[in-house]
């Protein structure tokens, strides 16, 4: 079965945190994404204080930058979220906005080879290993974790191009792809991460989770091709969804035939009301999945 899940969006001021994981907790959606995009709200920090404030809810954040993240301190993140609260949390990694990466003087020149690095050392890191490494980008020395989680975690990253999704089939334990993704999209990225998964002799399952820009509520198409257009995206087949829970349900189901294990559920920026938007998902969407 098809996991579904809301993201919180960062255009929310961070104390509307509370009351939307108040809201999830309260209507049993199974997962909450959060964003570290720049410059609004901090992922670690938010995912602590929404994991604290719920009893059941599982948390994602997707994507911690690496540009703007020195590794050590990125896993000495995660490992403390994953020992306060097991198995509620998901952390994915990936090359962040280069123009944002830009504006705080942390672009690389190769962000593939800085996601390599950074994702090794995680991993590495998380199992509990003591690492040493001289990258291009990573370096360490000795370094061992002294609270690592108590068996290592999944680390996903996020991806778009047809070489950073062989990277996340060969170093990551699942990818993350964002709501520019069409069904088609989801299954060609497959194909690529599966590509970089033989190439490692990586075995087991690796999950994809898809983010789908949704809106309801009468003026829903209007918001939706905003938002598109916004984005320059318009044009774009295949994208979003406005309309009511059986259409919403329809979308859901065709990301999770092309490939996509979860699939999280992105209002619109604009959307005017968050936690009625949580209470659509689940009591709408969430029954016609079953």
């Amino acid at each position: 079965m098809t996991t579904l899940g809301v993201v919180f969006r960062p255009q929310l001021p961070p104390e509307r945190l509370r009351a939307m994981v108040r809201t999830a907790d309260d209507a049993g959606l199974e997962e909450l994404w959060l964003w570290e995009d720049c410059f609004l709200e901090s992922g670690i920090a938010a995912a602590a204080a929404a994991l604290a404030w719920s009893e059941r809810l599982r948390v994602g954040v997707g994507l911690l930058p690496v540009p703007l993240r020195n590794v050590a301190l990125t896993t000495m993140e995660a490992a403390t979220l994953h020992r306060l609260f097991p198995d509620r949390v998901m952390l994915g990694v990936g090359h962040g906005v280069q123009d944002w990466m830009g504006q705080v003087g942390a672009r690389a020149e190769s962000p593939l080879t800085l996601l390599r690095e950074h994702l090794d050392a995680m991993r590495a890191l998380l199992a509990g290993e003591r690492v040493t490494t001289q990258g291009r980008y990573v370096r360490l020395e000795g370094v061992a974790l002294d609270w690592p989680p108590a068996s290592a975690p999944a680390v996903y990253a996020g991806a778009r191009g047809p070489r950073s999704l062989r990277l996340t089939g060969e170093c990551a334990d699942g990818t993350i792809l964002d709501a520019s993704t069409t069904p088609d999209g989801v299954r060609r990225a497959r194909q690529l991460i599966d590509e970089g998964r033989q190439s490692a002799r990586r075995e087991g399952a690796h999950p994809v989770v898809v983010y789908l820009l949704a809106a309801t509520g009468p003026d829903a198409e209007a918001r939706l091709r905003a938002e598109l257009r916004s984005e320059g995206k318009e044009g774009v087949t295949g994208l979003g969804v406005a309309g009511d829970a059986e259409d919403v349900a329809k979308a859901v189901g065709r990301l999770a035939e092309a490939g996509a294990d979860t699939v999280v559920l992105q209002p619109t920026a604009d959307e005017p009301d968050p936690e009625g938007f949580i209470r659509f998902v689940t009591d709408g969407v969430r029954p016609l999945l079953d």
